[in-house]
């Protein structure tokens, strides 16, 4: 989603980089990094953009985390630029969303910055090249967990599937990722796949869950390895929701949450060029809501229980907001796309100091 580092911004300083990917279109600012970054990881030319990792090591749910930072799904939806991105110092990487089947998204545009307010706005509803070049993608990647970098695999529902038949797609979804992840993470709370946000309905979540749950087991048994699966949730929850759902989450053994994805409220951007547009907004305007749903989550999840917090980190002092809200572990996204790379450090380094 956006811009990002990549080879070009690489021989520069980001500061001077930036305004050449912000004169472009977001979406085809998006695709040229990418594929800069696609083409030469692996290759001396990584070290451009390379730098050193934090070394502030955690355990979460069962795993090891080399720092508290990660990036957050989204930016590598086919999972084409692990050790790529990895280079950049992350601890933990998470990529997709994948959907079972190939699909193309919304129509374009749908990508918009809000540069006044540090923030994006995107409808592209899932846009992927499906499960199969997803898992062949993950499989290559080797330098980000061979240093032990930590990979999770957010999965997804095609937006042909009803809704009544989404735990069909979650379910081939796990079956595909497991053997090759880290952790799961079950995306439930992106506002651009047409009612996907009703599977956190109590009802719906907790079906959906424990279809999840009942899958997990045999294939726990089957590959001799427990996967920890996490659940992402949106931001615009009311307090009774989020009661809800914390409650839904430890009744199924769900591992963690991740809180939150983008949201739909514009209250912050209000009179803003492409403020109307409709779609997920990201960056600092949901920094605040990302807090309070992670400090009601560890209010009713209680002390131990895992939690990611992401939304709205553009600096080390707001990582470090995410941590005392109640989060373990921060990640981050479209920061990435307004500071650069070197946020990666300075907000591991913050982390560092007080955790």
């Amino acid at each position: 989603m956006g811009l990002g580092q990549s080879s070009i911004m690489a021989f520069v300083p980001y500061a001077l980089t930036r305004p050449f990917l912000f004169g472009l279109d977001p979406e085809r600012a998006h695709d040229l990094t990418m594929e800069s970054i696609a083409t030469l990881q692996g290759t001396p030319l990584q070290c451009l953009w390379s730098q050193a990792r934090v070394d502030d090591p955690v355990s979460v749910a069962g795993l090891t985390f080399p720092n508290r930072i990660g990036l957050a799904a989204g930016l590598d939806k086919n999972g084409r630029c692990i050790d790529g991105l990895g280079a950049m110092g992350f601890g933990f990487i998470e990529v997709g969303t994948v959907t079972p089947q190939t699909q193309p998204g919304n129509p374009k545009p749908r990508m918009f910055r809000l540069p006044e307010r540090e923030a994006l706005i995107n409808r592209l509803g899932f846009n992927n090249e499906g499960l199969s070049a997803f898992v062949a993608n993950v499989r290559r990647a080797r330098s980000f967990r061979a240093a032990g970098g930590i990979l999770g695999l957010n999965i997804g529902k095609n937006a042909a599937t009803p809704i009544e038949d989404a735990a069909s797609d979650y379910l081939l979804g796990l079956d595909g990722v497991y053997p090759h992840a880290d952790y799961v993470t079950v995306n439930i709370s992106s506002p651009n796949t047409q009612n996907l946000r009703a599977l956190q309905s109590d009802e719906a979540l907790d079906a959906l869950l424990g279809a999840l749950q009942k899958r997990r087991r045999k294939l726990a048994a089957q590959h001799r390895r427990q996967v920890p699966m996490f659940v992402k949730i949106a931001p615009d929850l009311d307090d009774a929701q989020v009661k809800v759902i914390a409650a839904t989450l430890k009744a199924n053994g769900i591992d963690g949450v991740i809180a939150t994805n983008t949201t739909i409220s514009r209250d912050a951007v209000i009179g803003l060029p492409h403020a109307d547009e409709a779609g997920g907004l990201s960056g600092r305007p949901v920094f605040e809501a990302s807090n309070r749903v992670i400090g009601m989550l560890r209010a009713e999840l209680g002390a131990g229980y895992p939690i990611i917090g992401v939304g709205g980190v553009m600096s080390g002092a707001d990582a470090v907001a995410k941590i005392r809200a109640g989060a373990d572990l921060v990640q981050i996204y479209t920061g990435l796309i307004y500071k650069g790379p070197a946020l990666v450090a300075e907000a591991a380094r913050a982390l560092a100091k007080v955790c």
